[in-house]
């Protein structure tokens, strides 16, 4: 009888386990393109709350697609209620970007956006592709 009890406690916890690894696992990011900048092969996944601040974690691959314009590139993040984030690519290069975005006063977040865009300087508007909303 015990030996049936420990094990199904057992399978209780591992079964839970689970289900917090799927929660937290990595999900595809549609390639996000703008004229002269474009991030693909990005992923993002959710932490559980109380890991990593219930944090909205992405990651992906930033390309200067126009080298010859002379204009650089960033991913811009955002978490309910809060401004954008802005991680910075490099002139005709492609570099790898990725980050965790939360909001400090809640135990997690719900809602997350990110897009592309191309930095075309301080008098000329920056383009950017559409924003891509993901909710937990």
């Amino acid at each position: 009888m015990r030996k049936l009890a420990v094990g199904a406690l057992a399978a209780g916890l591992f079964a839970m386990g689970a289900g917090t690894a799927f929660a937290a696992s990595w999900h595809d990011i549609p390639t996000l393109s703008t004229g002269g900048a474009k991030f693909h092969h990005g992923q993002y996944k959710w932490h559980p709350a109380g890991v990593n601040h219930g944090a909205f974690e992405w990651k992906g691959q930033l390309q200067d697609a126009d080298h010859g314009d002379g204009h650089n590139v960033y991913v811009q993040v955002k978490v309910e209620g809060y401004d954008w984030n802005r991680y910075d690519g490099k002139q005709k290069k492609t570099v790898p970007v990725g980050a965790s975005n939360w909001a400090p006063p809640q135990r997690y977040t719900d809602d997350a956006y990110i897009r592309v865009c191309r930095d075309k300087g301080s008098f000329n508007p920056d383009n950017c592709s559409t924003t891509k909303h993901y909710q937990r």
